[in-house]
């Protein structure tokens, strides 16, 4: 999966396309970017309970925009590590920090990061890049979600290090005690 993982790029807020995806072309088009990661996949039923609760808007006429569609990469990632109330929260602070777009590059890179760090075992990951400039420091909320953002990319990139690695253990020999 290193070879993977060194190729691994999410899509970028401008290359998803805008023209509105139905359902399936949507979990399609998701599942087709995270496959490379083996374990994560969402499907069409996953993808109509997130807008049911209320952590996606509605559809437009059955077709999924740029932005549901950054939210759902969002959403198919964090759900190995956080409750679905987490990644609400999370998604309801992005939103009001503003930026959509920005915010979503930011995490796409950021896990890419965390991903090339954790397999190659560096003992601290870079820090991703944040929207926030050197000259002007994060207000102190600001900083915490970064952190808070970090902390999930971290330990996504942890959740698919382990299991890759238990994928190629082999199971104990029949007897073996």
């Amino acid at each position: 999966m290193q070879a993977n993982i060194e190729a691994f790029r999410l899509p970028r807020y401008r290359e998803i396309p805008d023209v509105g995806l139905y359902l399936e072309q949507t979990v399609q088009y998701i599942n087709s970017y995270l496959a490379p990661l083996g374990c994560m996949e969402i499907t069409a039923s996953m993808v109509s309970n997130y807008v049911k609760k209320g952590l996606l808007p509605r559809p437009v006429k059955k077709r999924y925009t740029a932005a549901q569609i950054a939210s759902l990469f969002f959403i198919a990632i964090g759900k190995n590590v956080l409750s679905m109330e987490a990644i609400g929260r999370l998604l309801a602070m992005q939103r009001a920090a503003g930026s959509e777009g920005a915010a979503y590059d930011a995490f796409c890179t950021g896990q890419e990061e965390m991903l090339r760090g954790v397999f190659a075992h560096q003992a601290e990951p870079a820090q991703p890049a944040t929207s926030a400039t050197p000259a002007t420091p994060a207000p102190a909320a600001a900083a915490e979600n970064q952190q808070i953002l970090r902390s999930v990319m971290l330990a996504v990139a942890h959740i698919i290090y382990l299991s890759d690695c238990f994928a190629k253990m082999q199971p104990p020999e029949n007897g073996a005690g």
